[in-house]
């Protein structure tokens, strides 16, 4: 924009003429004027521009501020949840190892215990082995001893229950087997023989060959009297009256 010098006036001259008149430059003035008031517009119009455009970038830069503090921030949450998460894990983990350790020295201790045991028990076994081949050797001996004893005791023995007319044998533990011989002269292999329970101080007879229908007479008499040879000598006497009776056509 030009600028425009006004010229000097000379006051004496204008008021020694007949119409005296000052040029203001009006139009000039007018025109200064107007582009003044159009350039500050123009200024005016470039700085609200400017101030509205950072006004904008102001307003981004605080959102864009605003939301990287709420990402650092829901950031530094998740990772404060995950340092709880972690340091919950890490304490069940030390508690789990622990109990591992614990369960490891409980089962370290055992297996000691157990150790011992097994020496204990080889021991034990070792002894039991040995006593057991030495009671062997000893039993074989003492078998050669019964066999060559029963060798000289048989003919005896037969000859005796011969006499006696019966044998008699242990069967079960507390149990005696007496077969009675020469009860049917008409039958002579036929079975006649009870079985004696002596386990307590009252006998019992559980098994008759053939059944006797009085045993139980029989063995009462027998528990009160204490008279074991009397007893036989009335199971015989029974035997030999069942097989003296002759079955009916």
């Amino acid at each position: 924009m030009s600028v425009v010098n006004p010229r000097p006036i000379d006051l004496s001259a204008i008021l020694e003429s007949q119409q005296p008149v000052i040029d203001l430059h009006i139009k000039d003035f007018e025109h200064t004027t107007r582009r003044f008031l159009k350039a500050v517009a123009t200024y005016s119009s470039r700085a609200l521009e400017e101030i509205g455009q950072r006004r904008v970038r102001h307003a981004a830069e605080l959102k864009r501020i605003a939301e990287k503090k709420t990402q650092v921030e829901a950031e530094v949450t998740a990772c404060k949840h995950k340092e709880i998460e972690l340091m919950e894990v890490l304490e069940r983990e030390q508690a789990e190892r622990r109990e591992a350790e614990s369960a490891v020295s409980d089962l370290k201790r055992q297996l000691a215990s157990i150790k011992e045991k097994c020496v204990s028990v080889d021991v034990e076994l070792d002894q039991r082995a040995y006593y057991t081949l030495y009671d062997d050797r000893h039993k074989r001996k003492d078998m050669t001893t019964l066999d060559t004893n029963a060798s000289r005791v048989s003919p005896e023995l037969r000859e005796c229950e011969a006499r006696l007319q019966f044998a008699l044998e242990g069967v079960e533990r507390d149990k005696l087997l007496i077969r009675f011989m020469q009860i049917d002269p008409a039958e002579p292999q036929r079975e006649f023989s009870i079985v004696i329970d002596t386990s307590a101080r009252v006998y019992k007879v559980p098994l008759t060959t053939p059944p006797i229908p009085t045993i139980p007479l029989l063995v009462d008499q027998m528990n009160r009297s204490r008279d074991l040879f009397a007893f036989i000598k009335d199971v015989r006497a029974q035997f030999v009256e069942m097989a003296s009776v002759v079955p009916g056509p």
